[in-house]
């Protein structure tokens, strides 16, 4: 029986298995060839179906007919089956399917890249689809002239089976039964024969034996010797001819002639035991231990071991020396990357190692890192920033010097190499002399002598460069140092390249933020607005202001909040403020404007959660024209204005880096507030609502504070379809209307109600007479926490009233005789605001607005000419419905009047009050006139023009 640990046993084991996995392999390799050819064979045959059934006789006249579906459904079916094909469909070149095995599929667009086949090639691809692995062949069907009329797509299956493969099976395993038994057979043989050449000892046991021995001989770190009874060396290890310096020829020789000392010659030759006996050996101590061997079988003599107790202490010192590196490593970790400032963390590190291991340590870094950048290329300038052991006037470079090396000095072929260089005696080398011989030489004058410079290396970027200096009254650095120094810079440079990437993402994110703010608010006669936007100390937050000019004179005053801080917060609010701007553009009033807020964010957090169950979104679909779904999907984006006040704030510590600049990106934005605000400057009033947003703060023309109250909504996204309530205010001409965000008045120190009553106390004693700008300066003043935990939008606008002579305004019965008069009050009124340039297309507006109004509108009718910066007309009427502009055949005898006041207006739109609508417009004052206007030559006609059919 063989034994399976043993040689023979484990070379049949061996042998079985290397015969099954041949033939496994060759099996596979027949399974692989079976594939390729069922694979080929499918592609020729798709690519000749679908090239036979393009050049068939008719295919390209039914293509061209007017029902191609009627006339190629029953061919490409009746070919399908006769070439035994997945299918065979033919579609348009826009990609519509004429045919197709599955009706319902007829007409539905085709999924996938076919444009190569347009270039008359066919074009074959393979792909998975809901048939199986099929191959597809697209060519394009061309007519008498040569355009491509059509595409006709052949797909059929792949055949996995190779049927050549199954009829040899049995040989195969026949082969393979065959091998194994002739395997089997010859190990047996090969297995007697080994174990009769052995004596029936076991090879392991033989190899065991011989491994033991080689290691007492080779390996072991203590001396061993092995004396026979008559007082010679039997047999003596490595470590025990080290120890006692014994010649190549010792061994067969007596103790006595070995020329040791005298005392241990007489205490190994004695055969006594002894235990750890210590004995001087040339300039070592050794500890000696001495047994009999006869007692453990045997031949009558002694063994003896041998340890050096010199090296042992030597061991100890070295000990004590790793353990306070272990201990300096430790502080380092503790204290180096405290913070995410680069400056910082190069100042801990130099502090780190000096007294402890450097006398002198200074940190240079490259440029771009300063920056946050990573250094793409070498050499490239550095710059000093720390410096320790020494007082920087004595310093060879001061902090914040650029430092530039030699091409061929140790420092720069290390950094070059990214390694490590060591120079133990400064003032012999040459090379780092000649760098700058005036520099050097003063740091050889303040008794520097050994140099270990490390680069600064972090995911395989080198970012800059630490040297440890050593004064002569110091060790000079040797191996061990150099391990030392390498380790320790690998700890900080993992903290310095997160703080260089701190760096790049903290700008990357203020930049996203400003980018993201208005620059600066528009022009507008309303009010006198100032505003102030400060981020929070710990990073950028979601809080945003706008002011945006509404149709007649009107401003919409926006302040809002995004929970959190970081990348998610600064977009969410760019979203959340680009939808503001969308939703006033239709000139919402405010309850209906937050209501279409709540409901857009309620949708985005639907989206983001179903997201993040799928854990993440992805795109995908079938492809080829067997598919049976197609998808087409979309995306939006926004633009916002760039630029905010404020400054950027001084990096936070690492454990608030990462929420600090991406924040929670998963989160949604539940939690978001608004405050929106229209003012009108014809009658003074505001109208407001709010949604989880603190309400407003009135400075009264007299000097008093209040706070008006105004009905709050729940946060946007949390309404679940609940109205919004407005809140309605005349407000004097000079009031301070001030808008914020709760980082100013709420913070770890100080409640809402505190704040609140500190704002109130603020506003009253700056005095009626302070203009916005002061106003803001005086509220951050007092308001202002030292360290803001969450970002601070301030938004202070001054009333102004239009003056009552620029505006004007009638009433409108319903009859056309009084268009006439109505038209001709306005054109006097336009004569004494000076406005005669405009005076013409004023009328033919007023005149279109007018009969329109009296013509589908509903009583009551009013007219009111604004003159503010532009000249602004506006017509109301008792009904909703909203015009539209349309295009006037030639046989209409109305519909161009809408047409032509949206040409000769600067702008003009709708909006709906609770008893009708109000269509306005708006005209420039300048001199300057819209092209193709009634004072532009030819104008009228050329615009009447557009509606003339062209001649046949």
């Amino acid at each position: 029986m063989l034994n399976v640990h043993s040689v023979a046993g484990q070379v049949l084991v061996l042998q079985i298995a290397l015969i099954a996995l041949l033939v496994a392999a060759a099996g596979a390799t027949l399974a692989l060839q079976a594939q390729q050819a069922s694979l080929q064979e499918a592609k020729q045959r798709s690519a000749v179906a679908a090239l036979a059934f393009a050049h068939a006789p008719g295919t390209a006249a039914a293509m061209e007919s007017a029902d191609p579906t009627a006339q190629l459904q029953p061919r490409t079916e009746a070919a399908r089956k006769e070439a035994d094909l997945d299918y065979l469909v033919a579609f348009s070149p826009s990609g519509i399917r004429w045919t197709h095995p599955n009706p319902e599929l007829i007409g539905k667009h085709v999924p996938g890249n076919y444009a190569p086949a347009f270039s008359g090639r066919t074009y074959t691809t393979t792909s998975a689809s809901h048939l199986g692995s099929a191959v597809d062949s697209t060519v394009a069907v061309k007519n008498a002239d040569g355009r491509v009329v059509g595409l006709i797509a052949a797909g059929i299956k792949v055949q996995r089976t190779n049927e050549w493969a199954l009829q040899r099976r049995p040989l195969l395993i026949v082969s393979a039964v065959g091998a194994l038994v002739v395997g089997t057979v010859g190990t047996a043989l090969v297995s007697r024969r080994l174990r009769r050449q052995t004596h029936g000892l076991d090879p392991a046991e033989m190899t065991r034996m011989y491994d033991h021995h080689d290691a007492v001989l080779h390996a072991v770190r203590e001396g061993v010797l092995i004396i026979g009874g008559d007082g010679r060396l039997l047999l003596a290890n490595d470590e025990a001819r080290r120890l006692l310096a014994l010649p190549q020829d010792a061994e067969r020789r007596r103790i006595t002639e070995l020329g040791l000392e005298p005392d241990m010659a007489d205490l190994l030759a004695s055969g006594r035991a002894a235990t750890d006996e210590v004995h001087p050996a040339g300039d070592r101590l050794l500890a000696v231990n001495i047994r009999p061997t006869a007692p453990y079988g045997g031949l009558p003599g002694t063994a003896v071991t041998l340890r050096d107790t010199t090296e042992l202490q030597a061991l100890t010192g070295k000990a004590e020396i790793a353990q306070r590196r272990l201990k300096l490593l430790y502080d380092a970790g503790m204290r180096i990357g405290s913070t995410l400032d680069i400056a910082r963390t190069a100042e801990e590190l130099a502090t780190v190692a000096v007294p402890h291991f450097a006398d002198v340590v200074s940190v240079e870094l490259l440029e771009p890192v300063l920056r946050g950048e990573e250094p793409t290329r070498w050499p490239a300038p550095m710059r000093r920033l720390a410096v320790r052991g020494v007082p920087e006037d004595s310093a060879v470079y001061r902090v914040g010097e650029r430092i530039r090396f030699v091409a061929n000095s140790p420092v720069a072929a290390g950094l070059a190499d990214a390694r490590a260089v060591v120079i133990p005696d400064l003032r012999a080398e040459h090379e780092w002399r000649a760098q700058d011989p005036g520099d050097t030489q003063r740091i050889l004058d303040n008794g520097i002598r050994s140099l270990i410079a490390v680069p600064l290396r972090a995911r395989g970027v080198v970012l800059g460069l630490v040297n440890f200096w050593r004064a002569e009254t110091s060790e000079v650095f040797g191996d061990e140092d150099l391990s030392f120094a390498e380790e320790l810079a690998a700890r900080a440079a993992v903290s310095i390249d997160n703080a260089r990437r701190y760096t790049r993402e903290h700008a990357t994110t203020i930049t996203l933020q400003r980018s993201l703010l208005p620059r600066a608010l528009p022009e507008q006669s309303a009010l006198e607005v100032a505003h102030r936007y400060l981020p929070a100390q710990a990073g950028v937050g979601g809080d945003w202001f706008d002011l945006i000019p509404l149709p007649g004179a009107r401003v919409a005053l926006v302040v809002g909040d995004v929970v959190g801080h970081g990348l998610h917060a600064a977009a969410t609010m760019g979203r959340l403020r680009t939808a503001v701007l969308n939703f006033s553009a239709l000139d919402l009033p405010p309850d209906e404007l937050l209501g279409h807020l709540d409901e857009l964010v309620n949708h985005i957090d639907t989206d983001e959660a179903r997201t993040n169950e799928r854990g993440g979104g992805s795109w995908g679909g079938e492809t080829g024209p067997g598919s049976a779904d197609d998808g087409v999907s979309g995306g939006g984006g926004a633009r916002a204005a760039a630029g905010a006040e404020g400054s950027v704030p001084s990096p936070p510590s690492a454990s608030d880096a990462e929420s600090s600049l991406v924040g929670d990106s998963g989160a949604g934005i539940t939690g978001a507030t608004c405050l929106y605000a229209i003012y009108d400057p014809a009658d003074g009033r505001v109208t407001l609502a709010r949604a989880g947003h603190p309400g407003p703060a009135l400075a009264h023309p007299d000097g008093t504070v209040s706070f008006p109250e105004v009905p709050v909504a729940p946060p946007l996204g949390l309404g679940g379809g609940m109205p919004v309530e407005t809140a309605e205010l005349t407000l004097p001409e000079g009031s301070r209307l001030v808008l914020y965000t709760d980082g100013l008045i709420e913070n770890r120190d100080r409640d809402i109600d505190t704040g609140l009553e500190l704002l109130r106390t603020t506003l009253a004693r700056g005095g009626p007479d302070r203009s916005p700008e002061q106003t803001c300066g005086d509220v951050l003043k007092a308001l202002l926490p030292q360290r803001p935990s969450d970002d601070i939008a301030l938004l202070v606008a001054r009333t102004r009233l239009l003056a009552p002579d620029r505006i004007a305004e009638w009433e409108v019965p319903s009859d056309p005789a009084a268009v006439g008069p109505i038209r001709s009050a306005c054109m006097r009124t336009l004569e004494s605001w000076g406005l005669d340039e405009i005076g013409f297309t004023t009328e033919l507006i007023l005149s279109e607005l007018i009969t329109n109004a009296i013509r589908y509108g509903a009583q009551p009718i009013r007219v009111r000419l604004l003159h503010d910066r532009a000249l602004i007309c506006e017509v109301s009427d008792g009904t909703s419905a909203s015009p539209h502009l349309r295009r006037a055949a030639t046989t209409d005898e109305g519909g161009r009047g809408l047409f032509l006041v949206a040409q000769f207006a600067q702008r003009w739109g709708t909006r709906y009050t609770p008893g009708g609508k109000v269509i306005w417009t708006e005209q420039t004052l300048d001199e300057s006139h819209p092209s193709g206007g009634p004072d532009d030559d030819g104008g009228v006609d050329t615009l009447l023009a557009q509606w003339d059919d062209p001649t046949p």
